[in-house]
């Protein structure tokens, strides 16, 4: 039996041209929320970000930096001003295809579809 040197990752973890989506979870934060309850109800948003890192680990760094790096906001009559709060990461992607007009970088896989409709009676989009 031979003494195994490297690591196989696994294709699921492989991004063959480099490319990752990256998924994050921030909300809004008025500036002057000196002490916003963690049990306040708040909008947020899930955004979606595309990245180029060479392998899994630099991808989840640069979807950390990139996420909590985001610009200040204001009110829409300018008398407030906000920030985003990163809340986390909630998926890392890797595309397996190269990056141009048509390629597949996000699916979802439906078990027990049937050619009428989804799981749970929801229809096919039209």
């Amino acid at each position: 039996m031979g003494i195994m040197t490297k690591t196989e990752i696994p294709h699921r973890n492989r991004a063959p041209h480099g490319w990752w989506t990256a998924s994050y979870i921030e909300q809004a934060v008025w500036n002057d929320d000196l002490k916003p309850s963690p049990n306040q109800r708040c909008v947020a948003w899930e955004n979606t970000i595309l990245l180029k890192a060479p392998n899994r680990e630099a991808a989840y760094k640069k979807a950390i930096r990139l996420s909590k790096n985001r610009p200040t906001f204001e009110s829409e009559d300018g008398k407030r001003k906000g920030r985003w709060v990163f809340l986390g990461l909630t998926d890392l992607l890797p595309i397996y295809e190269e990056i141009e007009d048509g390629a597949e970088i996000l699916w979802t896989e439906y078990k027990n579809a049937t050619r009428g409709g989804l799981p749970g009676g929801r229809p096919l989009p039209q």
